[in-house]
């Protein structure tokens, strides 16, 4: 297996970069008590715009796309000019650039997954990328656009968009329903779904749908809202989603093959003016979610911790939230009853957009702000 060193991350800062990473942001280090345990938060870089997402390295650096458009590399907390070679995005209202991926194989192959909104005849939509992030990590080779929804619509909101990776290298993409939610409801629509394609762009043979009849064959699942969080649980390889409700109805789902999840049928929100929804909370043939918020919390990202530097945290989910500046902790039983037992955070950061368990088991958090950051937490000394 090729080993790639950080030296390499930080060859590629330039003078202006280094000024920029260098200037000590303010209370770099804090410490706050959880429920179950100190945590320390760090700092490692600030002056990011809308940073969306994260992910690590398998040299210890960080890969962070910021929302108007760039992707860069943070080392050694010294922070890289923009990487060259991305595609054009539409970078308006809730649209850009938005989550990235490592394929499970990247320590040889060097392939990552993003997702974007472009611009197109009817306005814009949500994409997925493949690229090749060489050594240097200065450009970004063998750029393919690997999906993309297939109706565009005007507007810049409710976009998605997530990528979870299965064990077997196929994705599953979040995508919002873009502010027209009867979309949801149809089958021959990406909006308002998971969608599941190989890591090619292709259809895999387990998809529900994928003689398309009945439906596209890339959908999985349908009636989702704007899911802009979904992952893994790793003991078990269920999928679960977080996506944002009107005014309620914030949902956690595990979406499965075939099913419909509601939107705009059934829900625990109500419009904006405060009438009602749909029908109202259920409906035969819907499924119902594992947990709701009420008021909303506006959810940015899920995680299942599985870390070993939280062991307190065992199996529990991590939602970071926008609304309430905070991290959402919630349990489940032997049941499988989902309950809210904490909020961390609360305003303390900002706008908390992603949540990503790091390899040693901190974790990762973004804040959505135009002065934005990636920050660590982890334990704190007892």
């Amino acid at each position: 297996m090729k080993r790639f060193h950080r030296i390499s991350c930080c060859a590629v800062l330039t003078a202006s970069t280094l000024a920029m990473a260098n200037a000590a942001p303010a209370d770099p280090v804090k410490t706050i008590d959880t429920q179950k345990v100190k945590v320390k938060i760090e700092t490692i870089a600030s002056g990011l715009d809308h940073p969306w997402a994260v992910e690590v390295l398998p040299d210890g650096a960080y890969l962070v796309t910021e929302r108007p458009g760039r992707m860069r590399v943070i080392c050694d907390g010294k922070t890289s000019d923009p990487i060259a070679g991305l595609p054009d995005v539409y970078a308006r209202g809730q649209g850009g650039l938005l989550d990235v991926a490592l394929d499970p194989k990247f320590a040889g192959n060097r392939t990552i997954y993003f997702t974007a909104s472009i611009a197109a005849d009817g306005g814009s939509g949500t994409a997925v990328f493949r690229a090749v992030l060489p050594p240097d990590e200065r450009r970004l080779t063998d750029v393919k656009r690997i999906f993309v929804m297939n109706k565009m619509s005007r507007g810049s909101i409710q976009y998605g968009s997530r990528i979870a990776i299965a064990k077997d290298g196929s994705l599953f993409v979040s995508l919002g329903d873009r502010g027209e939610q009867d979309r949801a409801q149809d089958f021959h629509d990406d909006a308002g779904s998971i969608v599941h394609i190989n890591a090619d762009g292709g259809i895999p043979t387990d998809n529900p749908f994928k003689d398309g009849a009945k439906a596209l064959p890339e959908i999985w699942s349908k009636g989702h809202r704007n899911p802009e969080g979904i992952t893994f649980d790793t003991a078990d390889g269920k999928l679960y989603t977080v996506e944002h409700g009107a005014r309620g109805g914030d949902e956690i789902n595990t979406p499965e093959a075939g099913k419909n999840y509601g939107w705009p049928v059934i829900s625990y929100g109500r419009n904006y003016s405060g009438t009602k929804i749909g029908v109202g909370t259920a409906k035969a043939g819907m499924e119902q979610p594992l947990f709701y918020w009420d008021p909303s919390i506006a959810p940015g990202a899920i995680a299942v911790y599985r870390g070993k530097m939280f062991p307190e945290w065992k199996g529990d989910f991590l939602v970071a939230a926008l609304k309430f500046e905070l991290l959402s902790r919630l349990d489940r039983n032997s049941s499988g009853k989902v309950t809210e037992r904490e909020r961390i955070f609360d305003g303390e950061f900002g706008r908390l957009r992603d949540v990503v368990v790091a390899p040693d088991g901190a974790l990762l958090l973004t804040t959505d702000e135009d002065d934005g950051a990636l920050l660590r937490v982890s334990r704190a000394a007892e």
